[in-house]
């Protein structure tokens, strides 16, 4: 089944670098971001893995829990934080989901069903697939979906910043338009008729377009 945005994120039960987690009793009441890997011991993964090891506090400061996933045992992702540490001068600080048996891969569909086996034996290349972001809301639906290339570093300051829209969408019912940044101007949901918009927002906004509400960002 392909997941859509709004789905409820599937729930599962695995072994992790900190401990058998269940997924949904592991987020909370907070939010999570999962972000996957084709195989451990891959350069653009190692600085990828570092990091969101960095950016821990930033994360914190939102509320928002950072698991990752890989296509082989917690026992070589314990190998692979040594070399992380070596390289980028930080272990991760957040738990590996091993996923040898492709499990959660095939749950979130990124890998393909009918695969067989387990991680053993099998390539990066094998696993290309698996380099998605899940960003998931204490409603446990998903909120964002991102899928890159194996050879396309991800930049988790864009995914922090799509956090920090999702995050007033829900409590200031406001959309944020094209390179918006934290500070900047937002928009008034469609959504909310008028008088609804007025008693959120009583010092009025600027009417563009009737369909185009500018108001200054709520305060987070």
């Amino acid at each position: 089944m392909t997941l859509q945005l709004s789905d409820t994120a599937p729930d599962f039960t695995a072994k992790t670098t900190e401990g058998e987690i269940s997924f949904h009793d592991w987020i909370g009441d907070g939010w999570a971001v999962l972000f996957s890997h084709p195989k451990d011991f891959t350069p653009v993964c190692t600085t990828e893995l570092g990091t969101v090891a960095k950016l821990k506090d930033e994360f914190d400061k939102r509320d928002v829990k950072v698991i990752g996933l890989s296509v082989d045992p917690v026992s070589d992702h314990e190998a692979w934080a040594r070399d992380i540490e070596e390289t980028q001068g930080v272990a991760p600080n957040f738990p590996l989901i091993g996923d040898d048996d492709m499990k959660v891969a095939k749950l979130y569909g990124m890998i393909h069903p009918n695969v067989n086996g387990t991680s053993e034996g099998r390539t990066a290349a094998d696993n290309m697939t698996v380099r998605t972001v899940f960003v998931i809301g204490p409603d446990k639906s998903i909120k964002l979906m991102l899928t890159y290339p194996m050879a396309t570093g991800r930049n988790f300051h864009e995914i922090l910043r799509a956090i920090d829209s999702l995050q007033l969408t829900v409590r200031h019912q406001v959309a944020t338009p094209a390179e918006w940044k934290h500070g900047d101007d937002v928009i008034v949901l469609p959504s909310l008729t008028d008088e609804a918009a007025s008693r959120l927002f009583p010092e009025g906004w600027n009417a563009v377009k009737p369909y185009m509400r500018v108001v200054k960002q709520p305060a987070a």
